[in-house]
């Protein structure tokens, strides 16, 4: 029994691990850790040489050719202003009763905008032809009377000629013959003075209607029917002073502001090309009109009014306007180079104060130093550094270098 026992134990000797298959083990772990490691900088490094590699993407345009023309000789910046821009406002205070407009609505001269209550206004018109309809007919009263005393006279200067009647009784006669001329001549004069009155109610009658005091483009619309509007600022604020804002299309001019210093390159009648901010790409031939002679003393500038040598509905007041002043004739500036070519200012980049721009040949990069001149609308002069049809880059990245392959972006 105690044999059969002991045969039964389990052999825990056979859970020992032998030292020679330990140490198999732990190369075995090494050995995965390095392969492993040396699979991370095996990508790591593909990814690095595969993004050292990889062509930057980029933009090009070609330079232009520069056109032969006249020179720029100065560049400025201000607003399309109208020269006839009026806010119609009423001549009295009054209720509005009719607004007969909208914004953007072509009105003619004189036509109605607005009208304001009259009915005050006519009553008392009313009133004034009552009286002078009265007045008249005290005329034709008098005119009655005075014919009869004239008969009455002529009758008296008859019966004295013959003795029958006295010269007192004759003297009373021609009396009251002149006192009713007198009374007919004052109630002439009555009637004039309520010709006056009339008119002067009828005045006030017709400035219950605002019209436009010329042809032009509503532009704001200022009163609602119900509001009160006066031709003066009325406490509170509940009172409005216009009724509309009226523009002559026709009167569209720039106006600019230019640095005193250099004023004298700018005289009345000289040609400039303007560019509106809206319309970048369209070029207006404009002139000089007038430089106002006085100088802003704040700004150190001088407002110069520039005409628009063809107005076009697209030119509207108060938008942003760039002009460049241009000579008279071509080379007018002594000794100024003519320019080879006209390119972007975006593909002028600035390297240790020097001007640089990046060609494009055979989609490698090609460091260019340029000098350059003044603008011609969107674009800038080259005087020197490139030549008509070379591709420049307008985008890119900012790290190009000389030498470097790119892909050009179509």
């Amino acid at each position: 029994m105690v044999s059969s026992d002991m045969s039964e134990k389990p052999d825990l000797g056979s859970l020992r691990i032998d030292a020679g298959k330990r140490g198999r083990s732990k190369t075995g772990q090494r050995l995965g850790v390095f392969a492993a490691l040396l699979g991370v900088v095996v990508i790591v490094t593909g990814g690095v040489l595969a993004f050292i590699h990889q062509k930057p993407i980029v933009e090009v345009a070609a330079a232009e050719r520069a056109a032969a023309g006249r020179p720029a000789l100065l560049n400025a910046s201000g607003y399309v202003t109208p020269r006839r821009r009026a806010t119609v406002a009423a001549k009295i205070t009054g209720r509005v009763t009719g607004v007969f407009f909208d914004e953007g609505l072509h009105v003619q001269a004189n036509q109605v905008l607005a009208t304001l209550d009259d009915s005050d206004v006519r009553r008392t018109l009313d009133s004034a032809k009552a009286d002078r309809e009265a007045t008249q007919a005290g005329i034709e009263d008098l005119e009655v009377q005075l014919k009869n005393a004239q008969i009455e006279l002529h009758r008296a200067q008859s019966l004295q000629a013959a003795g029958v009647q006295s010269q007192e009784a004759l003297d009373n006669a021609r009396t009251t013959v002149d006192s009713l001329k007198a009374k007919i001549d004052l109630t002439k004069q009555q009637v004039v003075a309520a010709d006056a009155r009339i008119r002067e109610a009828q005045q006030a009658v017709d400035n219950c209607v605002i019209r436009a005091p010329f042809e032009g483009i509503v532009v704001s619309k200022d009163a609602q029917v119900g509001e009160m509007v006066s031709p003066i600022s009325a406490g509170g604020g509940f009172t409005r002073t216009g009724i509309a804002t009226i523009v002559d299309m026709n009167s569209n001019e720039i106006e600019v502001d230019v640095n005193e210093a250099y004023i004298a390159r700018v005289k009345p009648g000289q040609p400039v090309t303007a560019i509106l901010d809206a319309y970048p790409d369209w070029e207006i031939p404009s002139r000089v009109r007038t430089v106002i002679p006085t100088a802003d003393r704040e700004k150190a500038t001088v407002k110069v009014r520039i005409s628009f040598l063809k107005l076009d509905p697209r030119i509207l007041p108060d938008m942003g306007i760039k002009v460049t002043f241009l000579g008279n004739e071509p080379g007018q500036i002594s000794g100024a180079p003519a320019p080879a070519a006209l390119i972007s200012p975006d593909a002028v980049r600035d390297d240790g104060g020097k001007k640089i721009v990046f060609l494009v040949r055979d989609d490698k990069i090609e460091r260019r130093v340029v000098r350059l001149g003044g603008t011609r609308g969107k674009d800038v002069e080259v005087l020197a550094g490139l030549t008509e049809g070379d591709s420049v880059v307008i985008k890119g990245p900012a790290d190009l270098r000389d030498g470097q392959t790119v892909e050009i972006r179509r």
